[in-house]
C-alpha cells in the first residue's frame, strides 16, 4: 500500500546515440572501406518477425505480463486512519493494487489496503474507472473481496495449489508500485523460500521480485501465468534488500470461499492461549510442543484443559508453532471436535475438545525474531 504524501521531482533523463543513427535504410546497401567493397544486406521482414518469435519463445515473461495485465486493478482512495487535513488534503491518498477473480466484478486485494479507505475507485488496465460497491475483510489473513459494478472482465487463473512449487523458480509481480500513474508494473525475480512463519497467520512465499509500497494486492505469477500468490508485505531495513512475501493461492482461495458464502470468515478456534517453545520461536528444528497460557473458551474448560499444560498433537497433526494450528485448521469448522494429546501434571492425556469460532493464533513476536524492522507495502 503506497500512501502519496510527498512530491515526486521528475528528472529529465536524455539519450546519448553513439555512433551513426541510420534511418529508413532496408534495402541493400553498398559502402567503401579503403579499396574493399562490402555488401550488407538489411534484414527482411520476415527475418524480423522470426528473431522476434525466436525471442518470445525462450523467454516467456513477456507474454506471460500481457496475459495477467488485464486482470490487474489499481485502487486509490482516501486516506481515513488520522491522516494529515488542510489545503493539501486532496493528496492525502492511499493506493494498492488487486486481482480479479471473477468476471462480473469481484476483484481480491489486501485488507490492509482497503481498511480505512474512503471514496475508493478501481482502474483497470483498460483506464475504466469504478466506485467499489461492497467490501468484506478479513484482517487476519489480510485478505478482502471489493465489488464493482462491471461486467466481461478477465479473472486471473490461481493455480489450484502451491504443492509442486519449487524455490528457485521464476515469478513475475505485477501492481502499481510507488505512484498510481505507475500501474500495471512488472517485476521478475525467482521464489527464495516456501512456507515462511513471517508475521502471518499463515504461511507466505518468499521471493526476491521488486515488492515496492503499491504492489500489495497484486499478483505474484509462475512461468505458465497462473497466481501463485497475492503480494502482501516485505522487509524493510537498512542492509535488507529483495525479501517480499505473498500469501499462497492455497490460502486465498480458502478465504475468497469463506468470504463468498458467509460474508465472513470463520475461523475455527481451541479456545486457549498457547506459547511456543523457544526453539520455534527463534526457527530452530524443533518438535517441542505448544504450552498453554491461558484457557479462554467455556469448551476447553470442559474439555478439562489446563493452564501449563502442554499441546503435542491434535488430530494426530504433529504441532510446534501458531501457524501449524492454524494451517490444520483451513479444513476444519467451528464446532468440529477434535482429539488433543497433552501432557498435564506430568502425564500424558487424551483431551476432547469442541472448537469454537474466533481468530487464529498469533504470535506477539511477529516478525522480529531476527530483531530486524518490517513493513507493510
Amino acid at each position: 500500500m503506497m500512501r502519496i504524501g510527498e512530491k515526486l521531482v521528475k528528472k529529465g533523463m536524455g539519450l546519448l546515440l553513439c555512433g551513426v543513427l541510420l534511418s529508413g535504410v532496408w534495402s541493400e546497401s553498398v559502402y567503401a572501406l579503403g579499396d574493399t567493397t562490402k555488401t550488407v544486406s538489411a534484414a527482411t521482414t520476415t527475418q524480423r518477425d522470426k528473431i522476434k518469435n525466436s525471442t518470445a519463445a525462450e523467454d516467456p515473461v513477456p507474454g506471460i505480463i500481457k496475459s495477467i495485465t488485464p486482470s490487474v486493478v489499481g485502487i486509490i482512495g482516501k486516506d481515513d486512519s488520522g491522516g494529515n487535513s488542510g489545503p493539501d488534503d486532496r493528496y492525502n491518498l492511499t493506493h494498492g493494487s488487486g486481482i480479479i477473480v471473477k468476471s462480473n466484478g469481484w476483484i481480491v486485494t489486501n485488507a490492509h489496503v482497503i481498511k480505512d479507505l474512503q471514496n475508493a475507485l478501481v482502474v483497470t488496465s483498460d483506464s475504466k474507472t469504478y466506485s467499489i460497491k461492497e467490501t468484506y475483510l478479513d484482517e487476519v489473513s489480510d485478505l478482502a473481496l471489493i465489488k464493482i459494478n462491471a461486467t466481461s472482465l478477465k479473472p486471473a487463473k490461481f493455480i489450484p495449489s502451491t504443492g509442486k512449487t519449487i524455490v528457485g523458480e521464476k515469478v513475475v509481480a505485477v501492481g502499481t508500485p510507488i505512484s498510481f500513474s505507475l500501474r500495471n508494473s512488472a517485476t521478475v525475480g525467482v521464489i527464495s523460500g516456501l512456507n515462511r512463519e513471517v508475521a502471518a497467520a499463515y504461511r507466505l512465499i518468499q521471493s526476491d521480485t521488486a515488492i515496492n509500497p503499491g504492489n500489495s494486492g497484486g499478483p505474484l505469477v509462475n512461468m505458465k501465468g497462473e497466481v501463485l500468490g497475492i503480494n502482501s508485505l516485505k522487509y524493510s531495513a537498512v542492509g535488507v534488500e529483495n525479501m517480499g512475501f505473498s500469501i499462497p493461492s492455497d490460502t486465498v482461495q480458502y478465504i475468497m470461499n469463506q468470504l463468498f458464502k458467509y460474508g465472513e470468515v470463520k475461523h475455527p478456534s481451541l479456545g486457549l492461549e498457547l506459547e511456543p517453545s523457544w526453539s520455534s520461536i527463534v526457527g530452530l528444528p524443533t518438535l517441542d510442543p505448544l504450552t498453554v497460557t491461558k484457557v479462554i473458551s467455556a469448551e476447553a474448560r470442559k474439555a478439562g484443559v489446563a493452564e501449563d499444560d502442554v499441546l503435542y498433537s491434535i488430530d494426530g497433526h504433529r504441532v510446534v508453532s501458531l501457524v501449524d494450528i492454524n494451517e490444520l485448521f483451513k479444513s476444519y469448522s467451528p464446532g468440529t471436535t477434535v482429539r488433543l494429546v497433552m501432557q498435564s501434571d506430568g502425564d500424558i492425556v487424551i483431551r476432547k475438545l469442541v472448537l469454537t469460532q474466533g481468530d487464529p493464533l498469533l504470535s506477539e513476536e511477529g516478525a522480529g525474531a531476527d530483531g530486524e524492522e518490517h513493513t507493510e507495502d
